[in-house]
């Protein structure tokens, strides 16, 4: 693992300051080379989700897990998007003649070799390569066991459009071994950042071990709160895609928080649209529709399952207390039409995503705009939200004097 994280140090050093049409280039010729061997991605991925199924997976994980003509075409447009993106590297952040003469620059540079530690999501190998690529850094991949066909196919892709460009192969590197996650965590020396991707409990054991500056988050606990003047007709829609529309994923609704003056109307309506999910409510939520009953538990549980759990509030107020309890600072809504609940909402609630009258869903680099996204931070330093090219640099001062020297 060290002569891993020296070569990715290397080849980091290497990519560092390479012109933005190479890079371009070579992210180009990975869109065409996902294109055209797609069907042998597929085949690779249909031998890790057979052994998900034998090992009973839940389904949450096998949907992560799936690659089709439609994810491989979302991975492609992701990669396009990044193309268009503006290169970040030796962006002037700031300039200024100081008071001795000296003229100082910030400037944005690469953050170096960054270790990718993620789950049964075969996507992130390709999201990841580019994004840090396009950022001028080198990455290590550790993936999941569940996805270690996928993987293969992938980083060996990634490898070829490299080697084809007289570019570093270890730029990207795929570690497999289970054991190397302790070693590489201690590689402060090497290895600059740690992004781990995945549940809560692989996210404390990284944070736990490591010696590098870690980006995560531990849960994505994402509540639609339904205030008295909602318009009821689209706070049902927005609940279903908030909790149905992709539940296994961080940013779909897991707590559904309703105002008292609109549950007796709003309620039944969105049990009948949601007959397929397994509702968990407080007692008045019981008083009004069938529901399991809710407890303490539940508000702190990241189902990324068809349930939810319900909690009529006395106000907005209330609403916003709960959240910033219970919540995860992932992604947090309110339906309604009062504007001055919608910025009390907006101003108060402490989550890296805070929406109005729209699904909690849209918490996604690709649907900001990033290209795709190398994860979702949901800490506040140094990167808040989905991480795009940005989030992957940081920033240098250059000084430039005329044989100045201090007194």
């Amino acid at each position: 693992m060290i002569e891993t994280a020296k070569k990715a140090k290397e080849a980091a050093f290497r990519i560092a300051n390479i012109d933005s049409k190479l890079k371009n280039n070579v992210i180009s010729s990975l869109c065409t080379e996902l294109e055209k061997r797609k069907n042998e991605i597929i085949s690779e991925n249909s031998i890790d989700l057979e052994k998900g199924k034998k090992k009973n997976l839940s389904s949450a994980i096998l949907d992560r897990l799936k690659l089709d003509d439609k994810r491989i075409a979302g991975m492609v447009e992701g990669l396009r998007q990044i193309i268009a993106l503006e290169d970040p590297i030796g962006e002037v952040i700031e300039e200024r003649k100081l008071r001795s003469g000296i003229f100082l620059k910030k400037v944005r540079v690469p953050i170096g070799v960054i270790l990718m530690i993620f789950e049964a999501r075969p996507n992130v190998t390709i999201d990841s390569f580019a994004l840090c690529f396009k950022a001028g850094n080198s990455v290590i991949l550790k993936g999941g066991s569940d996805a270690l066909h996928s993987n293969r196919i992938l980083a060996k892709i990634i490898q070829e459009v490299l080697a084809k460009n007289k570019l570093p192969e270890e730029c990207c590197q795929l570690v497999e071994s289970h054991e190397a996650i302790d070693e590489l965590l201690k590689l402060n020396e090497h290895i600059d950042l740690v992004i781990p991707r995945g549940g809560e409990r692989l996210i404390k054991f990284v944070v736990e071990k490591s010696m590098i500056p870690v980006i995560m988050h531990y849960k994505g606990i994402c509540h639609t709160y339904v205030d008295k003047d909602a318009d009821i007709k689209n706070a049902v829609e927005i609940c279903y895609n908030a909790k149905c529309q992709r539940p296994g994923v961080c940013n779909a609704m897991e707590t559904l928080l309703v105002h008292k003056d609109v549950a007796k109307s709003f309620l039944p309506k969105l049990a009948e649209r949601m007959s397929s999910v397994e509702l968990r409510g407080c007692e008045r939520t019981r008083g009004i529709i069938k529901a399991k009953p809710a407890t303490k538990e539940d508000w702190n549980t990241e189902y990324l399952d068809l349930i939810l759990s319900i909690k009529i509030v006395d106000s907005v107020d209330d609403a916003i207390s709960h959240i910033n309890k219970y919540g995860s600072k992932h992604s947090d809504a309110i339906v309604t039409e009062d504007k001055r609940a919608q910025e009390n909402f907006l101003k108060r609630v402490d989550s890296s995503s805070v929406f109005v009258n729209c699904s909690t869903r849209f918490n996604d680099g690709f649907e900001y705009g990033l290209g795709a996204e190398i994860g979702i931070s949901t800490q506040k330093l140094h990167a808040r939200g989905p991480m795009g090219l940005r989030e992957l640099t940081t920033y240098k001062y250059l000084l430039l004097g005329h044989g100045e020297i201090r007194k």
